[in-house]
């Protein structure tokens, strides 16, 4: 693990804290490493504007806010919107690609990724697993965390009844991220519908 700073981003209901917290979680407890977290959202309980903040470290933390985020995770496009701009030259951004269009402002060399959370989520039976989905999808893309870790987190952090639900959340963004990064990131502007294989 290296310093990474992440903002995850979206709107209430689509479980950006909770996944935040998993992605903490695997770094800090399961990985022995450190993390922060800080969370933004809106006084709405669902459709608000919600965000965190999140860095991993191998080494004790002394500043706890993003400056700069290696990594976004976006999952609606007034996240996109807002946070866009804020990814560091050579960043990694992931969106949910049916809900995001990203705009020309971002720069060239920051490589997008896509994933149908949703609609694999759907097709799991449970569109509430979309941020589980995504978190796999990250863990994939990104390689800051080992899978294991993030598996076991997410199985640590959700009740023993769905912990099943969320691994099979988990191993399919996983496994959409693995096979998606063999044809390389879209291009800005790109919002592309793939269709989720039964």
């Amino acid at each position: 693990m290296q310093l990474t700073e992440i903002r995850i981003a979206g709107f209430g209901g689509q479980g950006v804290i909770m996944c935040a917290q998993v992605i903490g979680r695997a770094a800090s407890i399961v990985e022995n490493g450190y993390a922060t977290m800080t969370q933004n959202f809106g006084p709405e309980a669902r459709g608000g504007a919600c965000s965190a903040q999140l860095i991993l470290s191998p080494d004790p933390i002394l500043y706890p806010y993003v400056v700069r985020p290696d990594i976004m995770v976006l999952m609606s496009q007034e996240a996109c919107n807002k946070f866009h701009h804020e990814i560091k030259p050579g960043g990694l951004l992931l969106v949910e690609q049916e809900l995001v269009r990203v705009p020309e402002l971002v720069t060239p060399d920051v490589k997008v990724f896509g994933i149908p959370a949703t609609r694999i989520a759907e097709g799991l039976g449970k569109r509430m697993v979309l941020n589980i989905v995504m978190t796999g999808f990250f863990g994939a893309v990104s390689g800051v965390l080992q899978r294991d870790s993030l598996r076991r987190a997410v199985a640590e952090s959700v009740p023993e009844a769905y912990a099943e639900l969320n691994r099979s959340a988990f191993d399919a963004g996983f496994e959409y991220g693995l096979k998606h990064l063999e044809s390389g990131p879209l291009e800005v502007g790109e919002q592309v519908p793939v269709p989720v294989s039964k």
